[in-house]
C-alpha cells in the first residue's frame, strides 16, 4: 500500500531504523538548557487525567517532521502525522533528509527558526541532531523521536518481544507442519546495538527446538532487499534446501526474490519479517506462497498518537514521555482489520481498545516540566 499524499507543505531545506534504522545516540553535551534525564529510568505508566499546565508561547502552531527517507514505513508515520494535524487544527510540514545528516540539522534548525512548535524525527545521525533537537525543546516545543534521545516523546518497540513474536509464529509453524524439523537463515542487524535484542530472541527459541538447524546467521550487506537477494544467493549454494528465513522485511523480501530465481520457492516454507511492510503484506494476502507472517509496527497508527500528542502539547495538556509500538503477528487471517487500521489511524486513536493493541504510553511532561525530557536510549524492556 502506497500512503495518500497528505497534501501539505513540503520543506525541502538546504536541499525512522530500516523499519527503524542504526538509531542510537548518547545524552548530548551542550548546557545551554537543562540536560534531561541521563540516567535510565523506568516510567510510570501515561496518566491521561494528570493536570494541564501552561501552553508554550511565542511558538506557531505547526507540526513539523523530519523525515530521513522515503522509505514505506515512514511513508506511513507521515501519513499518520499528516491525519493528526489536519483533525487538530495544525499546520503541516515535511522535510526528507534522503539520509544525509547534515541536510536533516539544516531542516530542524529551519522548523526552529520558523518557530514550529512541534517537531517529529527520524534521525539519520543521532548524535548530529541531538543538540538542534535539545534547542527546540529549551525554546518549549514538543519534539517527538523515533528510537533515540533526547525527546519529549521517545518512541521505541521492545526489541526482544518483537523478535519473540516472530520467532513464536515460526516455531509454531515448524511443529505443526515440518515436523518440528527445518533448515533456517536468520538475516539480522546485530551490527545495530539497539535492533540486536530481535535476533537474540531468535536464538533463544530456536535453539529449544532440537530439530533446527540455523544454516545461516548473517547481516546482509547493506540491509535491504538487494542486499537480502545477494546474501540469500550465497546462501543457497551451501545449503540449497532452506525452510525458515527470519529478519527485516526488507531483506527476508530480497531472500524470497533469491528463492524464486535459484526455483527453490515452496509453499510449504515459512518466511518471516518485521516491519509490516506493504509488500510483505501483499505476499502474505497470497496465502499460497511462502511468505507466512509480518510482525507490525504500524507506523500510521503511532504516527497518528505522536501527532496527536503534540497538539496536546501545543495546548497545555501533559503528554507521554515515552511510548511502546507494540508488536503483532500479520497472518492471512488477521490483514484485512490491518489494512482497515493502516488507512484510518484516527479510528484506531479513538477506541481505547484497538489503541491499546498497538501502544502503550509510559510518564508524563508538558510544558511546565520540560525539563524533564528523554535524553537516555529508552526502552520498555530495560
Amino acid at each position: 500500500m502506497r500512503f495518500a499524499s497528505s497534501g501539505s507543505a513540503t520543506i525541502v531545506a538546504a536541499g525512522i531504523l530500516m523499519g527503524l534504522s542504526a538509531l542510537t545516540s548518547a545524552p548530548a553535551l551542550a548546557q545551554d538548557g537543562p540536560a534531561g534525564i541521563t540516567t535510565p529510568t523506568k516510567f510510570a505508566p501515561y496518566d491521561p487525567k494528570a493536570a494541564a499546565c501552561s501552553p508554550p508561547t511565542g511558538l506557531s502552531r505547526v507540526l513539523g517532521f523530519a523525515q530521513d527517507n522515503e522509505r514505506e514505513f515512514m511513508q506511513g508515520v507521515d501519513f499518520g502525522l499528516s491525519k493528526a494535524a489536519a483533525d487538530r487544527g495544525l499546520e503541516y510540514r515535511r522535510a526528507t533528509a534522503n539520509n544525509d545528516a547534515a541536510k536533516m540539522v539544516e531542516q530542524v534548525q529551519l522548523f526552529r527558526a520558523s518557530k514550529v512548535g512541534a517537531v517529529v524525527a527520524a534521525p539519520v545521525d543521532p548524535a548530529s541532531l541531538s543538540y538542534s533537537l535539545q534547542q527546540i525543546m529549551w525554546d518549549g516545543g514538543y519534539v517527538s523521536t523515533i528510537v533515540p534521545p533526547p525527546a519529549t516523546l521517545l518512541l521505541n518497540a521492545p526489541q526482544y518481544e518483537t523478535g519473540k513474536v516472530l520467532t513464536d509464529a515460526a516455531i509454531a509453524y515448524i511443529n505443526d507442519h515440518l515436523g518440528g524439523k527445518a533448515n533456517v537463515v536468520l538475516l539480522t542487524q546485530d551490527q545495530i546495538e539497539f535492533l540486536a535484542p530481535r535476533f537474540k530472541a531468535m536464538r533463544d527459541g530456536l535453539s529449544k527446538l532440537p530439530g533446527v538447524t540455523i544454516v545461516a546467521d548473517v547481516t546482509p550487506d547493506p540491509v535491504n532487499k538487494e542486499g537480502g537477494f545477494a546474501t540469500m544467493s550465497t546462501i543457497l549454494q551451501a545449503h540449497p534446501d532452506v525452510d525458515v528465513v527470519l529478519g527485516a522485511d526488507t531483506v527476508v523480501l530480497g531472500a524470497l526474490a533469491a528463492l524464486e530465481a535459484a526455483g527453490k520457492a515452496k509453499p510449504e516454507q515459512f518466511l518471516g519479517g518485521i516491519d509490516g511492510e506493504p509488500e510483505a503484506v501483499a505476499a502474505i494476502k497470497k496465502g499460497d506462497g511462502p511468505y507466512k507472517a509480518s510482525i507490525s509496527l504500524s507506523s500510521p497508527v503511532f504516527g497518528y498518537a505522536i501527532g496527536q500528542f503534540a497538539a496536546d502539547w501545543l495546548d497545555g495538556k501533559s503528554v507521554p514521555q515515552a511510548m511502546d509500538i507494540l508488536p503483532s503477528a500479520l497472518t492471512s487471517a488477521n490483514i484485512t482489520q490491518y489494512e482497515t487500521d493502516l488507512k484510518d489511524p484516527g479510528a484506531v486513536f479513538a477506541d481505547a481498545a484497538r489503541r491499546d493493541a498497538y501502544l502503550k504510553m509510559y510518564g508524563n511532561i508538558c510544558y511546565d516540566t520540560r525539563d524533564q525530557y528523554v535524553n537516555f536510549p529508552w526502552s520498555s524492556e530495560m
